[in-house]
């Protein structure tokens, strides 16, 4: 079960990777080969096509996507439909013989305009084709808000999924944004949520563990 940590801004960076020579990374030792992630299906209002793209980081320690009109928002301008908006990913993470992964923690950021009385919601799971749907992981937010905003879903070393070595099963990243006006003046004001990276510095991070399948 995923748990969750939030802070008010993302000035710092998201994720540490350790250093050659670090410690033993709790996380496992990545394969060395190359990690090649192809994105089978994108749904949802929050990515339409083209709108969302994914990258391994070179170290094959995560991996990130990121979205360029991915914005749920109430009040002027705004549409009913616009108040949710939501992105499914499934992904084919094409992993070296011999290895297995997990999604260990997720990191999500953005920018957040609420007006007093306004709030809003950043939901996520995660897991692999044909396996049991994990339960989504909310952040809330409550205005008056006007900043940077950062949302992290992390697991327990001992309680992380791996995708069943020697097959190969699609990973779904389900995620949604929702806009509630309450109590502010929508005659007069917007408010938004946002997940987006039209400045090319926001992206969501996953955090893979690897671990080595057993010798057939």
């Amino acid at each position: 079960m995923f748990r969750s940590a939030m802070t008010g801004a993302a000035a710092a960076a998201l994720l540490a990777v350790p250093a050659p020579g670090a410690a033993a990374d709790p996380y496992g030792t990545p394969p060395p080969d190359k990690i090649v992630i192809d994105v089978v299906t994108v749904n949802g209002s929050g990515c339409p096509a083209g709108t969302a793209n994914v990258a391994v980081s070179p170290d094959n320690t995560a991996f990130t996507v990121s979205y360029s009109d991915y914005v749920a928002q109430v009040g002027v301008g705004s549409k009913p439909t616009d108040m949710r908006k939501n992105c499914q990913l499934s992904l084919n993470v094409h992993v070296p013989q011999g290895f297995t992964y997990a999604v260990a923690r997720a990191d999500y950021r953005g920018f957040a305009h609420l007006e007093k009385g306004a709030s809003g919601l950043e939901r996520a799971n995660y897991y692999f084709q044909g396996m049991q749907q994990t339960a989504f992981v909310n952040h809330s937010f409550t205005g008056p808000l006007n900043d940077n905003w950062q949302a992290s879903d992390s697991t327990d070393i001992d309680a992380l999924v791996y995708a069943p070595c020697g097959a190969m099963r699609f990973l779904n990243i389900n995620t949604e944004l929702r806009v509630d006006a309450g109590t502010s003046d929508t005659t007069k004001t917007t408010s938004f949520l946002a997940m987006d990276s039209t400045d090319g510095n926001i992206s969501t991070l996953y955090r893979f563990a690897w671990k080595e399948c057993p010798a057939v």
